[in-house]
């Protein structure tokens, strides 16, 4: 019998039913043994729910807690292990990965463009490693990384690798100075308290296979080991404890994570789909849009496994899909619909706001109508931050300001990123005007010009 649950009242109950419909016909139509699926938000889980077989033989069926291989979405864990390193001033993502893996050889190749597949680097490593029963050791894919082909220009075009990411799984256990499965287990599995995700199987878990394109039957497939490529995709976990690490990537706990650095991670860094534009990659999480809606994860597959993770940040919505099956639908899409879903029928309640402290006396006198090329931007002081947007488009991003020194500032996050604002006082100490960009801003609209109007200062 299909199993769901979640959080109750009548617009739960409106998602748990068309949700449970959702994956019920994705697993009918693409013939899947077994299908289990979460959404969740800040609030908590939304809605958990499994239709099908997690063990075909034992006619044992999925649920909610039902483990599955999850494949590359082991890659979002490899990436947030790097960041870490790169916020505690360990490394730099523009390091080449001959500085920290000297076996690899004189590659020009950095951990930067590892993290968003944009390297040039061949897919797998060397060898026929997907036709063995057994995956090379880290000593023995070391030991043919200088052998990989650059089969790109790097920055050029995104082209998948695994290789790259079980190198970036060795920068952090060289740098860390332990395994990379314990760097994992011990600062991202232990504190956020993913206790059904690890490196093996622990049951209930899933079985999986390879569905017969031809018959109704099903094969066993293997459950290969990674190995020295675990940093690429040998975890396993269930759909709750994926939406609760998608929610962890949109808005980090921040002992564990920087904020500004799970930004980084979202932000787009090249197309995967460059006729279209439809998908992206920012650093270890793929980028999607959806009409108006953008939207992050990852996806994963092993033989007889595959797995979606989708998340909205501005939704704040998370959505997980496990699958025991090899090939059949497309499981992104899956995720993506389910999320969409989600969003339509319970979205977010908006978070409440709360009085914050006064601003400093430095930035006080800044706030308010300030006016360039005939536009008016609005300054203001919120969440303890210098913000400033156009003020006939109030749902913009703002320009997000740190300051420098007195009365200068540096543009952190949105339009102007990395210029510089500078406040001029006459010698009474009053606010003459800013410069931002060099633009000049005045309390008033003017025409360009020395003097008053916005010109070269």
């Amino acid at each position: 019998m299909p199993e769901s649950s979640g959080a109750t009242g009548s617009a739960a109950a409106g998602l748990a039913a068309a949700a449970l419909r959702h994956i019920g016909e994705a697993q009918a139509r693409h013939r899947l043994p077994g299908v289990a699926a979460s959404v969740a938000g800040p609030e908590g889980l939304l809605w958990s729910g499994a239709v099908g077989l997690a063990d075909v033989e034992a006619e044992r069926p999925s649920t909610a807690d039902t483990q599955f291989r999850v494949g590359s979405i082991t890659k979002t864990f490899t990436a947030v292990a790097i960041l870490r390193l790169w916020d505690a001033g360990r490394l730099r993502l523009d390091d080449p990965v001959a500085a920290h893996v000297p076996e690899v050889g004189a590659w020009p190749v950095t951990l930067r463009q590892l993290l968003t597949h944009a390297s040039g680097l061949q897919r797998e490593p060397p060898g026929r490693v997907w036709e063995r029963t057994r995956m090379p050791s880290v000593a023995e894919f070391l030991a043919s990384a200088a052998d990989a082909e650059r089969v790109l220009e790097p920055d050029e075009h995104w082209h998948y690798s695994n290789l790259g990411f079980a190198l970036l799984g060795e920068v952090v256990a060289r740098t860390a100075g332990r395994p990379y499965t314990a760097v994992v287990e011990e600062e991202l599995l232990r504190p956020l308290g993913l206790r059904r995700t690890g490196w093996g199987p622990e049951e209930p878990c899933a079985t999986g296979y390879l569905v017969d394109p031809r018959t109704e039957t099903v094969q066993v497939e293997p459950a290969l080991e990674l190995d020295g490529l675990a940093a690429a995709g040998q975890l396993w976990s269930t759909t709750e404890d994926l939406c609760r690490w998608g929610l962890f990537l949109t808005a980090p706990d921040p002992a564990v994570l920087r904020r500004e650095t799970a930004d980084e991670m979202l932000r787009l860094r090249i197309m995967s789909d460059p006729e279209r534009w439809t998908q992206g990659w920012g650093l270890g999480l793929m980028l999607w849009r959806r009409g108006e809606r953008f939207f992050a994860g990852h996806l994963g597959g092993m033989p007889g496994h595959r797995a979606a993770l989708v998340v909205s940040r501005s939704e704040r919505r998370a959505a997980a899909v496990l699958v025991n099956a090899t090939a059949g639908g497309e499981i992104g899409e899956i995720g993506l619909d389910l999320l969409q879903l989600a969003i339509d029928r319970e979205p977010a309640s908006p978070v409440p706001w709360r009085p914050g402290q006064r601003p400093p006396a430095a930035v006080s006198d800044i706030l308010g109508a300030w006016w360039s090329e005939g536009v008016e931007h609005a300054f203001v002081h919120r969440a303890g931050r210098l913000e400033a947007r156009p003020a006939d488009r109030p749902g913009d991003d703002p320009s997000v300001f740190v300051a420098l020194g007195p009365d200068l500032f540096r543009t952190a996050a949105g339009p102007e990123r990395g210029e510089r604002l500078e406040v001029e006082r006459d010698p009474e100490g009053r606010v003459v005007c800013l410069r931002w960009a060099t633009y000049r801003f005045d309390r008033g609209p003017s025409p360009f010009g020395p003097g008053p109007g916005p010109g070269t200062a």
